[in-house]
């Protein structure tokens, strides 16, 4: 069966989509993660010392274990895209984009000519160096792998409709936490959930797939009932800090003999 891309798996799946984040260089996290059952998982590259051989090596493991893989490149520039994507992954997450121009300017570096200015490159692993055809080739990076946004700031959700309208953006992420640094105001805030609501709207209106990030399963489950389409709870290193903080204030509570 041909592998789903992370775009086409969204618009099939029947339920919102549940990921985390890797931030620790090692591959056994990966593995462990899709044995545990999540969805996918996104390499960050903004905030964790990842390099592009180590996100190669876990877009494999990760890949051959059942898992989507997205990649949040360190920053905006789209130095990074072109040989992310030749690695084969599922998605990009572009960070801090503010407006249409740098929605529009990475989006382009994400899609095939005529459409945009990807580079063709049929004898990486995308291509499966050169095992199949080139029409599937560009056909599959052009139509299931997912090209999001992230909109972090006031300004960008303000101008949410405009920058949704970008031609070949098929993702968009709301980073809550940088929203509420940018406009100074915490979560609970309603002008911070009507903003939430705002880029929710749009997207619905639009048909693309909207995603957050959480940390527990309950916000998951309400994040999902809200209207998103992807969530990643907590990251890799949250997880295990959690999981040896519990064993040791269980142990201290309760001392052994």
């Amino acid at each position: 069966m041909a592998r789903l891309g992370f775009a086409r798996r969204l618009a099939s799946a029947d339920r919102c989509l549940v990921g985390t984040w890797i931030k620790i260089p090692a591959l056994e996290p990966v593995e462990i993660l899709a044995d545990a059952g999540f969805d996918f998982i996104v390499i960050d590259q903004e905030h964790a010392p990842l390099t592009f051989e180590f996100a190669y090596q876990a877009t494999v493991v990760a890949q051959g274990a059942g898992l989507s893989v997205l990649v949040r490149v360190p920053d905006r520039s789209g130095s990074h895209l072109q040989r992310l994507l030749d690695t084969g992954v599922d998605g990009i997450l572009v960070p801090r984009v503010t407006s249409v121009d740098e929605a529009s300017a990475a989006v382009r570096q994400m899609l095939f000519s005529p459409r945009g200015d990807r580079g063709l490159g049929t004898t990486s692993r995308a291509g499966r160096w050169g095992g199949i055809p080139r029409d599937e080739y560009l056909r599959f990076g052009d139509d299931e792998v997912m090209r999001a946004v992230q909109l972090e700031e006031r300004p960008a959700i303000e101008a949410v409709d405009d920058i949704l309208d970008v031609p070949g953006l098929n993702g968009v992420f709301l980073g809550m936490g940088d929203l509420q640094l940018s406009a100074g105001l915490p979560q609970s805030d309603p002008r911070i959930q009507k903003l939430a609501d705002r880029l929710l709207a749009a997207a619905q209106a639009r048909g693309v797939p909207a995603g957050t990030a959480v940390q527990t399963a309950a916000q998951a489950r309400r994040a999902a009932d809200r209207g998103y389409r992807y969530v990643m709870v907590s990251n890799d290193t949250s997880l295990l800090r959690s999981a040896a903080a519990s064993v040791v204030a269980d142990l201290r509570n309760r001392p052994t003999r």
